[in-house]
């Protein structure tokens, strides 16, 4: 994943509007797996041990947003795990769901990632050109006045080798985790 996105910041180069500050993707609540809500784990553990105040920010902005989300949730409140329903009502409730709900790892102060280092793969893949259910896609801000075929060139390759999938496996098997969540759950319900 990291020489993935070497290679996409180097391909993508002027096109790519992402840097400290920007956070237009850290605005929205979206679905992350429980690699993701691992890594997001670690990354607070190992926070806490640097510092615990910083910590107890991020944990409470985490409960506030739960708190804020949970009558309406699309899953299961109390674990946190989202329905697999993938009827049209239930992805115009997702759709609708929790749009403007800052991520609760986003400082409000500096606009920067609090647990950079161990964001989700939707955030690390969330600039460069990537390709999702047979469409090139990319952040709005990103690659204004670049040809499609600049585009095309810059395409991000996160996972050639579809490793994520086999991980998943091998982690419901051995710990029996599965399903997806958010952020919020992931760091204070894992």
């Amino acid at each position: 994943m990291n020489t993935a996105l070497v290679s996409a910041a180097q391909t993508s180069g002027q096109w790519l509007a992402c840097k400290p500050g920007c956070s237009q993707c850290c605005h929205g609540v979206f679905a992350i797996n429980q690699l993701d809500a691992i890594r997001l784990r670690k990354g607070l553990a190992d926070l806490d041990t640097q510092d615990p105040e910083r910590t107890g920010r991020i944990r409470r902005r985490a409960l506030d947003t739960i708190a804020r989300l949970s009558e309406d949730y699309p899953g299961d409140p109390v674990t946190g795990v989202l329905d697999e329903d993938d009827t049209d009502e239930a992805a115009k409730r997702w759709d609708d769901f929790g749009n403007a709900e800052p991520c609760p790892v986003l400082d409000p102060a500096s606009g920067t990632c609090e647990l950079y280092e161990f964001r989700p793969v939707i955030c690390r893949t969330f600039g460069p050109a990537l390709k999702s259910d047979g469409d090139l896609g990319h952040c709005e801000l990103c690659f204004v006045g670049a040809t499609e075929e600049q585009v095309i060139a810059a395409e991000m390759h996160p996972d050639p080798e579809n490793l994520e999938v086999e991980l998943l496996e091998e982690l419901r098997k051995t710990t029996g985790a599965c399903g997806e969540t958010i952020i919020a759950f992931a760091l204070v319900r894992g």
